[in-house]
Parts: structure tokens; sequence; C-alpha cells
């Protein structure tokens, strides 16, 4: 495996990714029901940042690391915030960066569960041993995308699945992740799929968002941050989550937290956010998926 995250973790990519995560598990415990969380690409989920990847980049330090207990943040970003800090490793300050299925786990009420899938087996390992004393977390050394077939739909009937690989395979992934959509939404059409992707130059994006639009799904909104301008190739200028049979009021809740991770995460220059319906509550497009002004936050038409 050429990739390894413990290099980037806590990076200003992860906090968006988290945030959204965050946001998407509140939602699903506004009903006292039980749901399932599925990470088809999990990692180890538990990144020291004094260890000698995170210490080689410093990636962090333009994430995380920019956010402090005592700015005035909005209430989403507070709870989410002090979940990092509260996490065992941190209690002299920030050390330690969670992972998804870490952020996921401390949020699991006694009914939920997780299902945990990492192909690696050294990461594989240390997520068991990460979770060795917690019976509502299942952890499988399996292909994620495989694995789909056989976690859907989940006993509980409600949750969510995270799709966040590596892209190791570039192109080829956005191929993997369509497949792997179109089969799981004809397993379970109700779940909740929120998936992370890089973005680096822009029209590298476009044909797996275009595509969303006719996946099927109820609705698709998309949430992204753009710390430099997506035209080239050469480094992470932004990343996204596109989030399909989205929960319809979404959108509202990530605006204003959005707008401020903007304002903490630029880097020398004016960051930007994109968030936006690509399909409807009917299905029906409404955003071409392409370059917006900077910091659009658009709602759907007929929405207050």
């Amino acid at each position: 495996m050429n990739y390894r995250h413990a290099y980037h973790a806590g990076n200003f990519a992860d906090v968006l990714k988290h945030v959204v995560l965050h946001a998407l598990v509140e939602s699903l415990q506004a009903k006292p029901s039980a749901f399932c969380y599925i990470d088809t690409h999990a990692g180890r989920g538990h990144y020291p940042l004094d260890g000698t990847e995170a210490r080689k980049t410093g990636e962090h330090l333009d994430g995380i690391s920019r956010l402090h207990p005592a700015e005035k943040m909005p209430a989403l970003l507070k709870r989410w915030h002090a979940g990092i800090l509260a996490g065992e490793g941190n209690e002299r300050g920030l050390a330690v960066y969670p992972g998804s299925p870490l952020q996921v786990a401390r949020l699991l009420r006694p009914q939920d569960s997780a299902q945990l899938c990492e192909l690696h087996e050294t990461e594989a390992a240390a997520l068991r041993q990460l979770f060795r004393a917690n019976p509502q977390v299942h952890v499988h050394q399996r292909d994620g995308y495989e694995a789909l077939k056989a976690l859907l739909p989940p006993k509980e009937k409600r949750g969510l699945v995270l799709i966040d690989p590596p892209y190791e395979a570039q192109d080829d992934e956005y191929r993997l992740i369509e497949q792997a959509l179109k089969n799981a939404l004809q397993r379970w059409p109700g779940g909740i799929y929120a998936v992370w992707y890089p973005i680096k130059l822009r029209r590298q994006v476009q044909p797996f968002l275009r595509k969303l639009q006719h996946s099927g799904a109820k609705r698709v909104l998309r949430a992204e941050l753009l710390v430099h301008p997506d035209d080239s190739p050469l480094r992470l200028n932004g990343s996204g989550m596109v989030i399909v049979n989205a929960p319809w009021n979404l959108d509202d809740v990530l605006r204003e937290p959005l707008r401020v991770l903007a304002d903490l995460l630029a880097q020398g220059h004016p960051a930007e956010v994109k968030l936006d319906w690509l399909l409807d509550e009917a299905g029906s497009q409404l955003n071409t998926p392409s370059p917006l002004p900077a910091s659009r936050l658009s709602r759907p038409p007929g929405r207050r």
C-alpha cells in the first residue's frame, strides 16, 4: 500500500470530511431507532500527530491545529472539535487525531453498530486492537467495495456508508465507486452514502459528479472546500464530500460551519466553499457540477 493516511491525518481535507460525517451521524441520532455505520476504507483509526509520519509533513498544522477551543465557532464545529480533544491521548492538548471509525464509534448509542472494512493487514490489525473491547464495532479485513454486497442492507435498516478510498488508482477509483454505489443502491436504496474525493484538477472530478445525477438516488448534496485553485495536478488543492440520499436539511446544517472553516483554513488567499444540491428530493437535476463562484452556498429552488 503506497498511501498511508498517517502522513495526512488531521489536514484540511480531514477536517471537512469529519465535520460532514459528524453532521450525518447527528442526523441519524435524531430518531431513537438503531442505525449502522459502515466504513469501506477504515484505515487504522488512530494517528499520533507527534509520530514520524505526521511530523514529516506537518499537514495537521494547516488543518485541525488551526481550530482552538476559545474560538467562536458554530455549534456543530464546537461539538465536533470538543469530541476530538476529549479523546484518549489528548488530555494535555491535541496530540492524537482519531480517524473516521474512532470518531463515529464514540458517538454510537447502545443500540447502534459499526462495520469497519480494511484490506491492508497491518492497518486491519491496528484497527482490531483499537476496538478489541468494543462489542458494537466489527472489523473485517477485506475489500470494502466487495464487503458491501454482504453487509447491505444492515439489520438496523437505517444508517450510513462512508466510502473514503486512498485514490491510488486515480481515475479508475471513480469507476470502482460508481459500480459500488450502483450495486449498493439496488440492495439498500434508502441508505445514506457519503463519498470523499480529492480535488487536484476539476476535470478529473466532473464526470463522477455528473454520473451521480443519474444514480437513482433521492437526493445528492455536494460539499467542497478548496484552499488552492483546482487547476494543478501537483498538490491537493481541495476535497469534497458528496452525500447520496442526504438528509433534507443537511445543507442548512453545514452552511455556516463551512463558511467558518473557509476562514480558518485558508492558505494565503481566500478559500472557496461549494455547497449545493446536485439532485433535489424528486430526483431532478438542480445544478450542473461545474466551477462555482467563490463561497457559493446555495439551497434548492423553493426552499426558504
